[in-house]
């Protein structure tokens, strides 16, 4: 419908940012599993003075407004969330809705009748009924008790950090929109695309690397195009030209600024740079300077970065090597990515955009 009716329907949230001055701003992302998305939708910004409301954490309908702006609205009525690992300390405004009204399923039951999944607290419980109905106990702990994607389901404006417009069906206008996936390098913390179409070209190759533990060699690229591979309804390629047609129907100025976001880079000796959780609220504060006309920002061969201290570090644990890792673009990572992005995009044969292909080779002209 969305294709044939020219507006995105996608698997995003929606978040409202106010800065400490006041400004709102509103944004979208989207992330493969495991990277974080209900995370992010329920943040609470460690940045003084920053507020982050929810107005969605899965599903996003944008429409163009009278003003040729995009305008998003939430359809669902609810929040939808991975259990295991989220805690008061990596979520605590999931936590908090969690109180009443809800709905787990393949988590564990304990003996009060409660629920229990890995990562909610530190210790398990003595006993528990895990996911499959069966006795199980803290010696079993080597087994998880609640099924890996065991979820929660629960209304919407039970979340303490509810936009009040999040019903609002006039929607709101978006500033940016945030891809990421998980890697551990080549992609740095925070790229700020060159424009519609390169922000396309960002949102196509989204991947994740896999671990040995999950589905096969360390490292192995999954994509995930807009993390969109379980929801699109048509041909992906066909879907990466409506996303461009959209950029053609409005005037740049008016289109949202399109980000790529990558949590998970790690070290040499395999340590997360960044805390994440909380402290993306810095990242999201830097991309709302974007689209307010500020933020220092340098050019790369694969976007625009922050530029030395263009993120607000103070009371941060990160060191002024981590940050410029972080923040690094490594020419020869992207040269060995250029054949896998290639490869990638022969599984669309002759439906793939001729701007897509384009973009493949204006960034290895850039990379040189």
């Amino acid at each position: 419908m969305a294709r044939d009716d020219g507006w995105l329907a996608e698997h995003m949230l929606i978040l409202k940012l106010t800065s400490p001055d006041g400004a709102v701003r509103y944004i979208t992302g989207a992330f493969p599993s495991s990277c974080g998305k209900t995370n992010l939708a329920m943040l609470v910004p460690t940045v003084p003075g920053w507020k982050v409301e929810t107005i969605g954490d899965d599903i996003c309908w944008m429409k163009f407004g009278p003003d040729g702006r995009l305008y998003a609205i939430n359809p669902e009525a609810g929040l939808f969330g991975v259990a295991p690992e989220t805690s008061t300390a990596t979520n605590p405004n999931a936590m908090a809705t969690l109180h009443s009204n809800c709905i787990f399923t393949n988590t564990a039951l304990t003996d009060d009748g409660d629920v229990w999944w890995e990562g909610m607290s530190k210790e398990p419980p003595a006993h528990v009924v895990n996911w499959r109905g069966e006795d199980w106990t803290s010696a079993d702990a080597s087994t998880p008790a609640a099924h890996p994607n065991a979820r929660f389901t629960v209304a919407a404006d039970q979340n303490p950090a509810c936009a009040p417009e999040w019903e609002d069906p006039s929607g709101v206008p978006i500033s940016a929109i945030l891809f990421g996936g998980r890697r551990r390098s080549a992609a740095p913390l925070v790229t700020e695309s060159f424009d519609w179409a390169h922000g396309v070209f960002l949102g196509s190759i989204v991947a994740s690397e896999t671990t040995a533990a999950a589905t096969g060699a360390l490292g192995t690229l999954r994509r995930d195009p807009f993390a969109m591979l379980p929801f699109c309804g048509y041909n992906m390629a066909d879907y990466f030209a409506h996303w461009l047609r959209i950029g053609e129907s409005t005037s740049a100025d008016k289109l949202p600024r399109i980000y790529y976001v990558n949590w998970f880079r790690k070290d040499a000796e395999d340590r997360f740079l960044w805390p994440g959780y909380g402290e993306n609220s810095r990242v999201l504060a830097w991309v709302f300077d974007r689209v307010a006309g500020r933020g220092e920002a340098r050019e790369s061969p694969i976007g625009l970065v922050p530029g030395p201290g263009a993120i607000d570090t103070e009371g941060l644990d990160v060191s002024k090597e981590a940050m410029e890792e972080l923040l690094r673009v490594d020419a020869d990572d992207w040269r060995a990515e250029i054949p896998l992005i290639r490869e990638y995009y022969e599984l669309f044969g002759d439906r793939l955009p001729p701007e897509l292909a384009a973009q493949v080779d204006e960034l290895e002209k850039k990379l040189g």
